[in-house]
C-alpha cells in the first residue's frame, strides 16, 4: 500500500489539466510528461510491448499471459488528464487514521471540508484520507485509476502462480474534454472487453451512459438606434431568451436524476444583432434522445416562421452514445466485475451513469467497456478526496476480475 500511495502522490503533482481550446494531441504537455513517467515505470515493472503513440497520445502495454489456454483478453483503461479546475501546484494532504470529523484543508485561507456538507466522510473513519489543500483539485480522477491498474499488474507479476490470460493496458489523454477516445486505436488493442477505471465510490460500476449531443443555435438580429427602433429592431438576445423559455423547465440537470434526460444551456453570448446559444442534450433512451433533438429543432423552425426571414440556425453534433446498447449484447464484462466485487465482500452499486466515459466511445469501436470504481469522491473540485484503502480495494478488484476471467474459462472446459 505504501508503494500505491507514493505513486499516487507523485502522479497527482503533475499538472495534466486538459485544454479544450488547444489543438495539440494531447492538448497539454503535462499529459505527455505523465505518460513518459508511466512509460518508464512500466519498463521497470517488466511489462512488454510498451508504446507511447505520438499521434493519439495513448500509452499502451501488455501483461503477458501465464497460461496457454484460450482465455479472453481483458483491457484496463484510465485517462491522464484532469478536469477544468485549477491543477497548478497540487499539494495533497494525508490524514492517517482519519478521525471522521471536518477536515481543515487550508488554515491560511480558512478552507474546511465540513462533515455536515459531505457526510460520506464519516464512512472513512480510521482510513488514510488524501485530500487537496483547498486551492486545487486532487486528480484522483483519474490518476487513482492509473495507479490501481499498475498496482494490480505488479501484484500479478509478483505472483506468477496465479494463472491469467493476456491483459492489455491503455492510458490516454483528454477524456475530460471528450476528445481522447476519438483517436483510440481499437484495432491494435485486441481485447474481448475492457474496463475504464474511472468511476467513484467503492462498488460503483456503470455500463449505461447518456446518449449525448451538442446543439449550437446562432441568431441574426437587426440593430438600429433605439430612438428609431419601432418596427425595425430585432433583438437577438430576446429571441434567445424566447427560445430557452420554450424548453421544459423541469428537464434540466438540477431537477432530473436516474434515467431522466435533460437540456442544458451551457453558453449564451449575445448582442442585439447576433446571439449564440450552446446546449447539451442528454438521455439514456435513444428514442427520447432523438426526440429531444427534434423538439429543439421544431422550436427553432417555428420561431423562424414568425420573422420576415430565417434568423435562427441550428447545428447538432452527436458526442457519444449509451454504451449499454453494445454491452447488453454480451454481459460477460458486467458479470465478471460483479462476481469479483462480491468475492471481495464489496457490494456492487450499479447505476446509470449521468455522463459519459471513454468507454462510451470505445464500446462502439467493438470493445465493450464498462466503468469500474476508483474509490474517489467529489471529483472536479477543491473537495475531491480518496483513501488509500479505497484504492487498494480497486486494485484488488482488478486482480479478482482477471482471476475470475480465467476460472470461468477453465470451468467452461
Amino acid at each position: 500500500m505504501e508503494n500505491l500511495l507514493d505513486r499516487f502522490i507523485r502522479y497527482v503533482k503533475v499538472n495534466t489539466r486538459s485544454d479544450a481550446a488547444s489543438q495539440r494531441v494531447p492538448t497539454t504537455l503535462g499529459q505527455v510528461e505523465l505518460a513518459r513517467v508511466i512509460e518508464k515505470e512500466l519498463i521497470e515493472i517488466g511489462l512488454s510491448d510498451i508504446h507511447y503513440n505520438d499521434k493519439n497520445g495513448f500509452l499502451t502495454a501488455v501483461l503477458p499471459a501465464t497460461i496457454t489456454e484460450d482465455v479472453p483478453t481483458i483491457g484496463f483503461i484510465a485517462h491522464l488528464d484532469t478536469a477544468d479546475y485549477n491543477a497548478e501546484n497540487i499539494q495533497p494532504k494525508i490524514f492517517k487514521e482519519y478521525d471522521g470529523k471536518s477536515v481543515i484543508l487550508n488554515e491560511q485561507q480558512s478552507i474546511t471540508m465540513e462533515v455536515e456538507e459531505f457526510p460520506n466522510l464519516k464512512e472513512y473513519t480510521g482510513q488514510t484520507l488524501i485530500t487537496t489543500d483547498g486551492t486545487t483539485l486532487l486528480g484522483a480522477d483519474d490518476k487513482a485509476g492509473i495507479v490501481e491498474i499498475l498496482d494490480a499488474v505488479e501484484y500479478l507479476l509478483a505472483h506468477p502462480e496465479i494463472p491469467h490470460g493476456k491483459v492489455l493496458l491503455a492510458f490516454g489523454p483528454d477524456e475530460e474534454i471528450g476528445r481522447g477516445a476519438d483517436r483510440f486505436d481499437a484495432a491494435n488493442f485486441p481485447a474481448a472487453f475492457a474496463y475504464t477505471v474511472d468511476s467513484g465510490r467503492v462498488g460503483c460500476f456503470e455500463y449505461e451512459t447518456f446518449n449525448a449531443a451538442q446543439a449550437v443555435i446562432t441568431i441574426e438580429g437587426t440593430s438600429v438606434h433605439p430612438g428609431t427602433a419601432y418596427g425595425t429592431m430585432v433583438n437577438a438576445i430576446k429571441i434567445g431568451e424566447q427560445l430557452d423559455a420554450l424548453l421544459p423547465k423541469e428537464e434540466v440537470p438540477e431537477k432530473t436524476r436516474g434515467h431522466e434526460g435533460f437540456y442544458l444551456l451551457t453558453k449564451f453570448n449575445g448582442s442585439i444583432d447576433y446571439a449564440e446559444l450552446t446546449y447539451i442534450i442528454r438521455d439514456h433512451d435513444k428514442n427520447l434522445f432523438n426526440q429531444r433533438k427534434e423538439v429543439l429543432l421544431d422550436h427553432v423552425t417555428k420561431l423562424n416562421e414568425s420573422f420576415d426571414k430565417k434568423r435562427l440556425n441550428i447545428e447538432f453534433v452527436d458526442q457519444y452514445y449509451n454504451m449499454k446498447e453494445v454491452i447488453e449484447k454480451d454481459m460477460t464484462s458486467v458479470g465478471l466485475a460483479v462476481t469479483a466485487m462480491e468475492n471481495l465482500g464489496i457490494e456492487p452499486d450499479i447505476q446509470p451513469f449521468r455522463g459519459g466515459t471513454d468507454g462510451s466511445k470505445i464500446s462502439f469501436m467493438g470493445i465493450p467497456t464498462p466503468n469500474l470504481f476508483t474509490g474517489g469522491e467529489n471529483f472536479h473540485g477543491q473537495y475531491e478526496f480518496i483513501t488509500l484503502e479505497a484504492m487498494e480495494k480497486a486494485a484488488k478488484t482488478i486482480v479478482e476480475i482477471i482471476k475470475e476471467n480465467t476460472i470461468r474459462r477453465q470451468n467452461e472446459k
